[in-house]
Parts: C-alpha cells; structure tokens; sequence
C-alpha cells in the first residue's frame, strides 16, 4: 500500500522539513525584497532613475531580474517603493529637530552615502528629470517633511518657512548633485552644514522684518568703532 501521500501530508503539518520550509518563505520573502529596494536606493542616487537598469539592481541585490518584477511589477513602481518606505521610515526613526539635517547629509554624501545612511533625496534629485519619476509620492512626502518642519516653528506661518526650507534643501541637493556648481558642488559636506543649520535656525524662529527689511534689534551688524550710526 502506498503511503507516500499520506506521509507528505503529514510532513507539511508536524514540524517537520516540509513544513519548517514552508514556515521560513513569507521571511524569506521578506528579506529578498527588503534586500531588492537597498540595492535599488543605492543604484537610483548613484545613476538616477533613466540610467539605472533592472539589470544592475537584481546584481546589487543578488537576485533574479525576473524576481524584481515579480515583486515590483516595473521600474517605476520600484522607484515609488523606494521613495516611499524611505521616506517613512525616516520621517517615523528621525526626531523632527535633526529631519532637515538628516536629509541635508544625505544628499552631500559622496556617491548617494554609504550603506544604511539616507539617501532619500539623492534619489529624487537624481530621477528629478524622468516623467516616470514618481510625482505623487514625492509630493507627498514633501508636504510631510514641511509638516514636521512647521511643528519646530512657533511663527504663525510656520508652514510657509518649513515649505521655504524644503526648497532650500532642494536647491542645495540640485546645484551639488545634478547641476555640479563650483564651489558647492565640490565643498566640504561639515562646511555646508554648519552654514545652512545656523541659517536655518533663524527661519524657523518666531521672528518677522520690519516692512523696511532691516533685522530686528539686537541682531543687526556690529559697527566699527570709528563709524557713525
């Protein structure tokens, strides 16, 4: 009598090989993806979205090409995946008070960063040109980071000065990374930190010029001593 499906049966549901296999798939599943979208944020801020191939991305990862469509469906909803869960998990790990640096850092680092730093916006701003380069979810992540930004200004437009350095921010990312402007694009990353932070501390107090355009009491330029008011 033969027993074998019996025994298959039986394997599939008391622990054994068969099941354990079976048990360790969706992590697997998991891990290949997680491993999938590292390699694809890397290669997308090295290259940008046109340059960068299926093709590098399942080689970065160590998988097969047809497994990334499989997952993804296409390049661009690779890309809008990217985007997304970076930008999440660094809105929800990063406090508010060090999102506009963490950000900052991440498109001046050398190559999109090293591995596990952010490299969010290194990968819009090198996909920037592309029309598949997922507006919507740069959008809206957008208008998160500006949301967290307002919530460090007590200013009654505090929405519009978070809005005003996310600008910035691009800005920066876009002359560095893309256009390559000199003496920025190859400026030391502490350099560029230390002037955009302390500059940005002052947008976002609760402090508004005069109609006339000069700075507030107590903050206007120190004059020589030989020199009339």
């Amino acid at each position: 009598m033969d027993t074998s499906g019996k025994t298959r049966r039986q394997d599939r549901s008391d622990g054994s090989p068969a099941s354990e296999e079976a048990a360790h798939r969706p992590r697997d599943a998991r891990g290949t993806r997680t491993r999938i979208l590292h390699a694809a944020g890397a290669v997308f801020a090295e290259r940008g979205y046109e340059a960068a191939t299926v093709r590098d991305i399942a080689g970065r990862a160590g998988v097969n090409q047809a497994l990334i469509f499989r997952y993804f469906g296409s390049k661009k909803a690779l890309l809008t995946e990217v985007m997304a869960q970076g930008g999440k998990e660094q809105l929800l790990h990063t406090p508010p008070d060090r999102l506009f640096e963490t950000a900052l850092r991440g498109v001046l680092a050398e190559d999109g960063g090293e591995p596990g730093s952010d490299r969010l916006l290194a990968v819009y701003l090198r996909s920037i040109g592309s029309a598949d380069a997922a507006p919507e979810t740069v959008r809206a992540l957008g208008e998160e980071y500006a949301a967290a930004l307002a919530a460090l200004s007590s200013a009654d437009d505090g929405t519009l000065r978070a809005q005003l350095a996310m600008a910035w921010l691009l800005g920066i990312g876009l002359m560095r990374v893309v256009v390559g402007q000199e003496p920025l694009a190859s400026a030391e990353p502490e350099e560029i930190c230390r002037h955009v932070l302390t500059a940005l501390d002052g947008l976002l107090r609760d402090e508004v010029l005069p109609r006339d355009g000069r700075a507030p009491a107590g903050r206007a330029a120190k004059r020589r001593p030989d020199e009339r008011p």
